[in-house]
């Protein structure tokens, strides 16, 4: 069997250079090995995606010169395949709804960074400091019944002790140059959201599954995701889902240092493309010419 590899953006903005180095390497990469190249849109969060930015992604993909199999996976079509996953996951015991609002858990972590530093994940957030974990199962089951709004967590602890240690083989690099068999880390992430009350599923737990179903064996990303490898590999082995083959690569930086990000406003490609870049002149900018 071949390859597959993928790039899934997001449509919650115009693609940078950013989305188009990780895009043309995963065609290129594809390409060399004679393997298939396929694209996801990722796009389970309705207040942010929006048609017009998904349109804008088919349109520069296709002017950067990349051609990838029909039809397009859209996240948003597949929900029931996500509840799926984390009904099976709810069922062990693995999963546990929080009714705390973003405002209460800010003061939460406030109050415990009062008395002493709190941790935080990977990426800077802090970890989950409620104490939904210890509600009786009739008082979870009451506060949903009333249509309360939760969130769906993993116990990370539970999820743990029933996967053991686990590694993945990165291919690429970590953004402190770490390579080879790299142990994972789930714990640092604390009780990952896995699905909200609105919405069955998250980017974590989409993004396992979606790999799995499509046979994705090649997984492609920015070192900024790196981390988050360690509730993939966790997920996956709960879920009994093939581990793909990972790759980490660089990513693209503006002139102060910092990685582009749709927030930050960088220069979308359609800007650049506007302004009389070439997808050659792309290929330089990003370093693949």
């Amino acid at each position: 069997m071949p390859p597959v590899f993928r790039f899934a953006p997001s449509p919650n903005g115009y693609l940078h250079l950013g989305h188009a180095y990780s895009a043309l390497l995963n065609f290129d990469l594809a390409q060399a090995c004679g393997g298939r190249f396929l694209l996801r849109i990722e796009d389970i969060d309705p207040t942010r995606c929006r048609p017009e930015f998904e349109q804008a992604i088919y349109e520069d993909l296709a002017w950067l010169g990349l051609a990838w199999e029909e039809p397009v996976r859209r996240q948003s079509a597949h929900l029931d395949e996500y509840r799926a996953a984390l009904a099976r996951l709810t069922a062990r015991g693995l999963v546990y709804p929080s009714f705390e609002s973003r405002a209460e858990i800010a003061r939460l972590v406030a109050r415990r960074e009062a008395e002493g530093r709190w941790p935080r994940d990977p990426d800077g957030a802090p970890l989950y400091p409620g104490t939904a974990k210890q509600l009786e199962a009739g008082e979870r089951a009451g506060r949903i019944a009333r249509g309360l709004p939760h969130a769906l967590r993993l116990d990370m602890a539970a999820a743990i002790a029933e996967a053991g240690a686990l590694t993945w083989v990165e291919q690429g690099e970590g953004p402190a140059g770490e390579t080879g068999v790299i142990g994972a880390r789930p714990d640092l992430w604390g009780d990952v959201i896995l699905g909200r009350k609105e919405t069955p599923t998250s980017y974590h737990l989409s993004v396992v599954v979606d790999d799995a179903l499509q046979g994705v064996t090649e997984v492609v990303r920015g070192q900024d995701l790196f981390q988050a490898t360690s509730v993939h590999r966790l997920l996956q082995t709960l879920l009994g889902l093939p581990e793909p083959r990972y790759r980490h690569h660089r990513l693209i930086r503006d002139d102060r240092g910092d990685k582009l990000s749709k927030s930050s406003r960088a220069v979308g490609l359609r800007a650049l493309r506007a302004q009389g870049a070439s997808p050659s002149d792309i290929r330089r900018l990003v370093g693949l010419l």
